[in-house]
């Protein structure tokens, strides 16, 4: 054999060896986009890498985005996907990315014991992990509030306090009642909301310091801010609202996560999905700081807070809360500048 022959065999095998190598790692990995705090996801995907052996690329959104920084980049990567996995912290974006043709439908073993309400019919997302909506309501309350109607009921004037309803899960909640009742009625008790002095903060956590620091009786806010509260040992306590006999129920927000049309690894991609949705992932996320409700029945989770299963729930399509958000937005925007 000659030398230059022997060279390009040798050459040859290397980059055979590194294409193999390349293409082994790349079958090993899975790339993930998150809007849920990296805080609370990142452990559990940590964890997952330790289980199975497949390496995480987390895409987080940053405090400022909020949520919709991964969710455009999903949008404009619709042609040439990067991601196999969307995490995100509520249904809302996974009914725009499913409209927008980004998803692709994918039934995981682990949905089985995932009530229906919160999963897409077509299995193009799945729930998990929820934050409940509740009124975190000062200790020094005589009279708690019981359902949503109250902030329209004189006897709270200007007790209460509720999050700016052009952002976040607050949206979501006001949505979701006009799905329910219909625009005149929610219409109506938005604008009885305002006429009972009930003030707007700019968010569900600086919802939950008025609350706590006394300046307000009483605010809807998601379960882990009231739960956070109460860990520091705030003068608080709080109620599931709406829960008697012909009551609404609670409106419930649902960690979600999804299947990307064209993921590059769908296979590892569909193992993580499996991973999330498993009671061990609950568990956890029910442990940790954010004190997450597990959609499984059977999973422990914190003394302070119910089981899903003891919780009534409002029943809802979260399609159709996602279309209502959208067209609502310019009537709240009116009905918070006051004209």
């Amino acid at each position: 054999m000659t030398e230059k022959k022997y060279l390009f065999l040798l050459l040859l095998g290397v980059l055979l060896l590194v294409s193999c190598s390349t293409e082994h790692a790349s079958r090993n990995s899975v790339t993930v986009y998150v809007s849920e705090d990296q805080v609370f996801s990142e452990p559990i995907l940590k964890d997952f890498e330790r289980a199975t052996g497949i390496h995480v690329n987390a895409v987080y959104d940053t405090e400022e985005s909020k949520g919709t920084g991964v969710m455009n980049r999903l949008l404009a990567e619709k042609n040439n996907p990067q991601a196999d996995v969307y995490w995100a912290n509520e249904p809302i974006r996974a009914e725009v990315l499913k409209h927008k043709g980004i998803l692709t439908p994918y039934e995981s073993r682990n949905a089985q014991g995932i009530p229906a309400l919160f999963k897409e019919k077509a299995h193009y997302w799945t729930g998990f992990s929820a934050r409940i909506r509740l009124f975190i309501v000062n200790n020094k309350t005589k009279v708690k509030p019981t359902s949503i109607l109250d902030y329209a009921n004189p006897k709270f004037k200007g007790k209460g306090v509720i999050a700016n309803p052009l952002f976040g899960t607050t949206t979501s909640h006001i949505a979701a009642l006009f799905t329910l009742w219909g625009d005149p009625k929610a219409k109506h008790f938005m604008q009885a909301l305002k006429a009972n002095r009930i003030a707007v903060s700019t968010s569900n956590g600086e919802s939950a310091d008025l609350v706590a620091g006394g300046q307000y009786d009483f605010s809807l806010v998601d379960s882990d801010d009231a739960m956070s509260r109460l860990k520091q040992h705030a003068p608080v306590s709080f109620v599931y609202p709406d829960q008697q006999a012909g009551g609404i129920g609670a409106f419930v927000v649902p960690n979600t996560v999804m299947l990307i049309k064209g993921a590059p690894h769908p296979k590892a991609a569909k193992r993580l999905i499996d991973y999330l949705l498993s009671k061990q992932s609950e568990h956890k996320l029910a442990f940790a700081d954010c004190a997450q409700i597990p959609l499984h029945r059977g999973v422990a989770i914190p003394k302070d807070l119910k089981p899903i299963g003891q919780i009534k729930v409002m029943q809802v399509d979260y399609g159709k809360v996602a279309q209502k958000l959208i067209a609502i937005q310019p009537w709240l925007k009116q009905w918070l500048s006051g004209s």
